[in-house]
């Protein structure tokens, strides 16, 4: 199943994450990070990462 989600409460509990970034529009569109929510949180440059991090205690 693929779902596109911006909440972090659910990107927490993913099996895996492609985080996009690394912003919108013409800056965007690259893979910034893949993996398991703890990998996607320890990629400095993923803005998605930084955020989720301290969610994951």
């Amino acid at each position: 199943m693929v779902v596109i989600e911006h909440n972090l409460d659910v990107i927490k509990t993913a099996d895996w994450v492609l985080d996009l970034g690394p912003d919108g529009g013409v800056r965007g569109g690259e893979i910034v990070a893949e993996g398991t929510p703890e990998q996607v949180a320890a990629t400095p440059a993923s803005y998605t990462g930084q955020y989720l991090k301290p969610m994951l205690g």
